[in-house]
């Protein structure tokens, strides 16, 4: 017996075929499966970045259903102690924001103008971001 060390769904595990085969996973709405076909129609990604690819469109997609729940919303809730707060879909859109660009980010995907001279796309630079954004300063 086998045991499976990914999260990713049966239809991504294994190398077969080329990316432009892989369905948009099961359980992905407008926004994800946009996303899904966006990257995966342009460009090949390894597993790895599927991965990554795969949480991005689920964030798309929270991200869509949160924007429904605050347009319907008041911007300012009245919190436990009676004090005015911003809506909780509100503040969950701006963190789920900040995850999908970061996602979409570390998969360091070719934008706009990102040709070499011989019109080869190339990727981003490598930015550290395991480090994120508190990087080695210097030495003190």
């Amino acid at each position: 017996m086998t045991t499976k060390l990914s999260a990713l769904p049966d239809e991504l595990d294994g190398d077969e075929g080329t990316d432009e085969d892989v369905p948009p996973p099961d359980g992905l709405k407008d926004a994800g499966r946009r996303l899904w076909v966006s990257v995966l129609g342009g460009w090949e990604i390894d597993a790895w970045e599927q991965l990554l690819l795969l949480q991005a469109c689920r964030c798309a997609d929270w991200l869509d259903e949160l924007a429904v729940i605050a347009s319907t919303a008041t911007a300012v809730v009245t919190n436990a102690k009676g004090d005015p707060a911003p809506h909780p879909a509100i503040v969950e859109a701006r963190q789920q924001s900040i995850v999908l660009t970061r996602l979409l980010a570390s998969m360091r995907l070719p934008v706009g103008d990102d040709a070499d001279l011989a019109g080869n796309m190339r990727r981003p630079q490598r930015r550290g971001a395991a480090r994120g954004s508190y990087g080695v300063r210097g030495a003190r």
